[in-house]
């Protein structure tokens, strides 16, 4: 099991997992997903998604957008 405290470890971790994914997400999740949108030629996702799917939207945009990790 990875170590909590490990900063590294713990941003790696699966968003279904996450213990907060299900909460709305953030501001910042949301202005970013509305700028990877814009860059990848996509409609911006609705703006009621949770943390968990804003983080998956986000990653499925970088790639389109040609931001992947």
């Amino acid at each position: 099991m990875a170590d909590p405290r490990d900063v590294n470890a713990s941003a790696a971790k699966d968003p279904d997992d996450w213990t907060t994914g299900d909460e709305p997400m953030t501001g910042p999740q949301q202005s970013y997903l509305h700028t990877l949108a814009q860059q990848a030629g996509e409609e911006p996702p609705p703006d009621d998604l949770s943390k968990a799917d804003a983080s998956k939207a986000i990653d499925a945009l970088q790639e389109k957008a040609g931001r992947g990790k």
